[in-house]
């Protein structure tokens, strides 16, 4: 799908007006619906937008539009442009921008950082909020010219970082820590199911303690009992 024109309505507006290109030909070089043109020709749609012309900005040629004229199943080409811009390439590297309307809640936000976050470096903070790094510093030792009436904001909240470049920075900067020493750490906690359990009742404990003792006291009496029956009759006799 080839692109159509910088300003598709504009286009439009001064090719129904400085031409005689039918209706889908506009449509389909101003990426519109034909109808949509029909209603730029009635005067009922785009009404008071001043018509652009595509020859001066050099999105079309005069050539291009009068083959486009002899034949109307014609498809007109946007032009290619004769001079290439160097590409962009994107860097990380130096201070976020941050917007000038913005730019007077950084120092809030650097103190919400150094308040809620220690753990970030300077350089952390310095991605985050497009900030300097002796800024920084005067607001941690209270020599900045307003430390009197700054007061900590959360910089997501301020539009000075996302919440996903925050979350990044704190993790990172968790990562890098060392790890806590848990030595000389009291005693710890029981586990909920060992301090939320019900207690034993006596009975059931003692039951448990002496179970052993009173099984061998029952097998002792079986014991007894059969041997008391098993009495041969000559021992009754003789007494």
């Amino acid at each position: 799908m080839s692109q159509g024109p910088l300003m598709p309505k504009a286009t439009a507006v001064w090719l129904v007006e400085n031409t005689s290109l039918a209706f889908e030909q506009i449509a389909d070089f101003c990426k519109l619906h034909p109808l949509e043109v029909k209603g730029i020709a009635d005067g009922e749609v785009a009404a008071g937008i001043k018509g652009l012309d595509p020859i001066t900005t050099g999105q079309l040629t005069r050539d291009e539009i009068e083959k486009a004229q002899k034949s109307p199943n014609y498809c007109l080409k946007v032009a290619v442009s004769k001079v290439k811009l160097p590409e962009v390439k994107r860097t990380t590297k130096g201070p976020r921008y941050t917007p000038l309307s913005r730019r007077q809640d950084r120092p809030n936000a650097i103190l919400w950082l150094l308040r809620n976050h220690p753990e970030l470096k300077d350089a952390q903070i310095i991605r985050l909020v497009g900030t300097t790094k002796s800024t920084i510093q005067q607001i941690r030792e209270r020599t900045h010219w307003n430390s009197g009436s700054l007061q900590p904001m959360d910089p997501v909240t301020l539009g000075l970082c996302t919440q996903i470049d925050l979350d990044f920075e704190v993790q990172r900067a968790a990562k890098d820590r060392p790890a806590a020493v848990a030595a000389d750490a009291g005693a710890s906690l029981l586990p909920a199911e060992v301090s939320t359990a019900p207690e034993a009742e006596p009975e059931e404990r003692d039951e448990h303690r002496h179970g052993s003792r009173g099984e061998e006291r029952l097998d002792a009496d079986s014991v007894f009992a059969k041997l008391k029956g098993m009495r041969r009759p000559e021992d009754d006799d003789e007494d």
